[in-house]
């Protein structure tokens, strides 16, 4: 069976596009609503939100494929979207990803075993004046270095694993 929105969701969608002049300005918080609820949006996500919407499949998978916050696989707990653009690599961003590859064993377009981290590079977060950032979840981090990365990655696992080592 194809996926499907909890009811809930379903009616959420349905309900938001009122709010617009055209069905297609529902696209992107209906993704929103799907990514709340699974953490990542399929294909099979994006021809649900088309058929509530009533738009053409096409146009939500535009959507889907112009905006990196929407992530077409499994991410695990941590989506880390690290800039990589001018402004944050004249600042570092390349050393911080490869700290992230190396100390923590966290690679580009993987999830990590444990199912906690996945890292893709991303062109522009817009906060050049804070760079390097990267944004992890929907929380920005920035003007960051190794010790600071250390200490938000080191977070994250003892979150992850109820304020345990």
């Amino acid at each position: 069976m194809a996926y499907q929105l909890s009811a809930e969701n379903q009616e959420r969608v349905k309900e938001i596009a009122t709010h617009y002049p055209h069905p297609m300005s529902g696209i992107l918080p209906a993704l929103h609503i799907v990514m709340a609820e699974t953490g990542w949006v399929s294909r099979d996500a994006c021809d649900h939100v088309a058929e509530l919407l009533d738009v053409p499949k096409i146009k939500v998978y535009e959507a889907l494929t112009f905006y990196t916050y929407f992530p077409q696989k499994p991410v695990g707990k941590y989506h880390i979207q690290f800039c990589h653009n001018i402004a944050c690599n004249l600042r570092g961003a390349e050393d911080l990803i490869q700290h992230l590859k190396d100390k923590h064993n966290i690679q580009e377009d993987q999830v990590t075993e444990d199912g906690l981290f996945c890292l893709h590079r991303v062109e522009c977060l817009g906060a050049c004046g804070g760079g390097p950032m990267m944004q992890v979840n929907d929380d920005y981090y920035e003007d960051l270095d190794t010790e600071k990365l250390d200490q938000l990655i080191e977070g994250f696992k003892k979150s992850a694993s109820n304020g345990k080592s």
